[in-house]
């Protein structure tokens, strides 16, 4: 009887335990965390946000690196499979905003706990602060791993699932990427993906703690557009962060490494500037006495009042019956272009996945298996695999890790 050592209990190897014991395969699961799924606990802010409902051909156009690999694992354990898996378990699920998938409870916990009770039932040997130090290799062939402790374990196969190096805290300390050269594998150049962004303007930090919804950024360098989205952000002490910041910056990420980008925030997407236009002269007539920093109450979110005023340059107690067309006219753009200079991105410690990973030209598309050494599976973040937010990265970690549990 096959025995598969698997490395690392986060998604990607609880997915792939799961699946080999399934297939009746002797299963041994390491971690070296005290506990299994510690990243996957906060994912989603802690609620675990699954998958994506999309169909399945727009799932390849959420995956930012190297989408044509992921064929074979997309279609071997869709995101409808993987939804009627966590049901099957007990995991009642949701849709949301995006398709975003979640389980009913709003707990990680759940899922967490789902799958260590599947590999409960199966049989999977589970060994918590259990640490890979290498892995054993023999003419081209695994032959299992090396603990820190100097123990060795023996295995006809081993699944290497040990993640990034996004939220080290979690355990990701970029092993994989060791172990991946140690065996020859190239690993493609490892940057934060999924990660907020540095803002130059002293605005930023006034604006901390707001949330804008239904807004569209857009992000150019110079006059080329690099990204463009519609939904939802926040202002932190620092900068930017929310949806559609950190998938930006798994598309900008590269440029903005290089100098900075510029920001540009339409306040009111569902307006033109025309009709803008309209409504802030009905505004201005209905409040024509008042000062003009009063007259735009309802126009936006009590913290960001103060900020767009002083931006207009028309001054704050100024009668609104006196302001000029061509004020009202800039005041209509700034809204509806409110823009920013991006400087940076932050570390690993904020990302929540890392770009780039063990190259996946080396990797059997079909299988996981190493094309170097024979045996040697990856499966999860620890390839050269990303997306955008909304439940694509953890697809990726099933469905790779579904397709490496099935095959070793």
């Amino acid at each position: 009887m096959n025995k598969i050592l698997v490395v690392g209990g986060g998604a990607a190897g609880m997915m792939a335990a799961v699946t080999a014991a399934r297939n009746g395969k002797k299963v041994l699961l390491i971690e070296k965390n005290e506990k299994l799924g510690k990243k996957l606990f906060i994912t989603g802010k802690g609620r675990c946000n699954i998958t994506n409902a999309a169909d399945i051909e727009d799932l390849f156009s959420a995956v930012v690196s190297n989408p044509k690999f992921l064929y074979s694992s997309f279609y071997s354990m869709t995101n409808d499979q993987v939804i009627d898996f966590f049901e099957e378990l007990g995991v009642k699920t949701k849709v949301e905003r995006g398709g975003r998938v979640f389980p009913e409870s709003d707990h990680s916990s759940d899922v967490i706990r789902a799958l260590e009770q599947e590999m409960k039932r199966l049989g999977v040997e589970i060994r918590l602060r259990a640490e890979a130090e290498k892995i054993l290799a023999e003419d081209g062939r695994v032959t299992g791993v090396r603990l820190s402790s100097g123990k060795e374990l023996h295995a006809d196969a081993v699944i290497i699932a040990t993640g990034g190096i996004s939220y080290p805290s979690t355990g990701s300390t970029g092993d994989g990427y060791r172990f991946a050269r140690e065996c020859g594998h190239k690993v493609a150049d490892l940057s934060p993906a999924l990660v907020p962004m540095e803002v130059k303007e002293w605005y930023a930090r006034e604006l901390m703690g707001l949330s804008l919804r239904n807004v569209e950024i857009r992000i150019t360098d110079g006059k080329k557009k690099l990204y463009e989205e519609f939904g939802e952000m926040l202002f932190t002490h620092y900068g930017v962060t929310g949806p559609v910041i950190l998938s930006a910056s798994s598309i900008v990420g590269k440029k903005l490494r290089e100098h900075p980008l510029t920001l540009h925030i339409d306040l009111k997407p569902a307006l033109t500037e025309e009709q803008l236009d309209k409504r802030m002269l009905r505004e201005f007539e209905a409040n024509h006495n008042r000062q003009f920093k009063n007259a735009v109450d309802s126009l936006f979110p009590s913290k960001l009042k103060p900020v767009i005023v002083e931006l207009s340059g028309i001054q704050e107690d100024k009668k609104v019956n006196e302001v000029t067309k061509e004020e009202r006219l800039h005041f209509v753009r700034l809204i509806k272009d409110f823009s920013m200079t991006l400087t940076g991105m932050r570390g690993y410690n904020e990302a929540i996945i890392t770009k780039g990973g063990v190259s996946v030209k080396e990797i059997d598309p079909g299988t996981m298996e190493s094309k170097l050494v024979n045996g040697l599976y990856f499966a999860g973040e620890v390839l050269d695999l990303d997306a955008v937010t909304g439940g694509y990265n953890l697809q990726i970690a099933w469905s790779t890790g579904y397709l490496a549990g099935l095959n070793a």
